[in-house]
């Protein structure tokens, strides 16, 4: 199996070098490495050509976004399957891909975990599975993931989103295209979580909105606000109170008389 690790940049010089070190220290070599800086201005071609030899293909020019960069990257690969790991984002550990070469996975995407920097989990694989009402509300973890390339390039990032092209991907591929998809329990990615996805909420509702709008009928967006809306605690418990109905009817006589004395 052979891996194209891309890795996107613009004026981040000490977050690529420390990238940088957690790719090319990977036990595992049956990998190509990818770097599109954006034109970078503080030294990060310096740091680039530093690592020259372990690079297989960089440019450093002006693009319109992180999105278009990686298509650019994507445009470049020729492995077997694309990860993504941007400026100031690492593997997990120097182990990462060999562990991954150990699966023989053949699924279109491969999901793994992502924590933060102080290793905190930011994503671990869902126990059920991925429907439009997972991702209306959650996402799957780009910085986790590894994609079939020639998906990719069937599907190319949107370059008109500033933040959720790749969740765009994931619903395109997942819930549109019925793509194959396994989660594996083991960690992929430390995430930096300095970039524009955390920093900008705001934003990334209204441009999922506007995806969504884009790709589904009203109808359908409908039943998805209305569960989501509905969502509590005591919804983990639905299916064994849909084979106990005098539980489930206890239940909700007592929450009935709860939100009542509430009230």
């Amino acid at each position: 199996m052979r891996y194209s690790v891309i890795t996107i940049n613009y004026n981040n010089k000490d977050g690529l070098r420390q990238t940088i070190d957690s790719i090319v220290g990977q036990t595992y070599d049956d990998y190509e490495f990818i770097i599109i800086d954006g034109g970078s201005t503080d030294g990060s071609v310096e740091v680039i050509k530093e690592y020259s030899s372990s690079v297989d293909y960089w440019v450093s020019e002006q693009d319109n976004g992180i999105f278009h960069a990686m298509n650019k990257g994507v445009a470049q690969a020729h492995g077997d399957y694309c990860v993504f790991i941007n400026s100031g984002d690492c593997f997990y550990d120097g182990d990462v891909l060999y562990c991954f070469s150990k699966l023989d996975f053949l699924e279109d995407i491969i999901v793994g975990k992502v924590v933060s920097e102080n290793k905190k989990m930011l994503f671990e694989p869902p126990m059920r599975e991925i429907s439009l009402y997972y991702l209306y509300s959650a996402t799957v973890p780009h910085q986790g993931s590894f994609i079939r390339t020639q998906l990719l390039k069937f599907f190319p990032y949107d370059e008109n989103l500033r933040i959720v092209s790749d969740w765009k991907f994931f619903v395109q591929a997942i819930i549109l295209n019925n793509c194959s998809l396994r989660y594996v329990d083991d960690y992929v990615t430390i995430f930096d979580m300095g970039g524009v996805s955390s920093t900008n909420p705001e934003l990334m509702w209204e441009e999922k909105e506007r995806v969504l709008h884009e790709l589904f009928p009203p109808r359908v967006l409908a039943d998805c606000e209305t569960m989501k809306k509905s969502e509590c605690l005591t919804q983990t418990l639905t299916p064994v109170l849909r084979r106990h109905f005098l539980l489930d009817k206890v239940l909700y006589t007592i929450g009935t008389l709860l939100v009542k004395f509430i009230r």
